[in-house]
């Protein structure tokens, strides 16, 4: 077999890992963009009935909710953007490979360093929305406590 189609072959099975890190990344997407659109419809819901209410105490817990749900999007957009340069540091490490190899350069550190710049802003997006799914619980269980009362 010709030498360069082996080392195309290579520089394919090296470059499959972090394709199933772009699947997982791309899985993780799905589901923050989701929760986006879920909380931007309860927010237009809340700011619709606001207008109906006369009771200060369910005006209070009207806008308590709101501020709280506009923060969770503010949140999970971040998450978004955060999880989206992640994927796109992925393509760049795939990118790198093949042009290392192309051109044989040596671009392991650059491959290394964007791939572990990837992981950080993987972690940084999966503890924003470990934060936001934490501002959802306080708030069903504020919104538990208010119909207790």
């Amino acid at each position: 077999m010709d030498d360069s189609i082996t080392a195309l072959a290579s520089i394919i099975q090296i470059a499959v890992a972090p394709v199933f890190l772009l699947a997982g990344i791309a899985g993780f997407l799905n589901v923050m963009s989701g929760r986006l659109g879920r909380i931007v419809d309860r927010a237009r819901i809340i700011e619709r009935r606001v207008n109906t209410l006369s009771d200060e105490a369910r005006l209070g817990r009207a806008n308590h909710e709101l501020r709280t749900l506009w923060r969770r999007v503010h949140i999970i957009n971040w998450s978004i953007g955060m999880c989206t340069a992640s994927g796109l540091m992925v393509c760049i490490v795939v990118v790198g490979l093949f042009v290392g190899d192309f051109w044989s350069l040596h671009m392991a550190n650059f491959v290394m360093v964007t791939f572990v710049l990837s992981m950080l802003l993987l972690i940084i997006a999966l503890l924003l929305l470990i934060r936001e799914v934490q501002l959802a619980t306080r708030l069903l269980v504020a919104g538990q406590e208010f119909m207790e009362e």
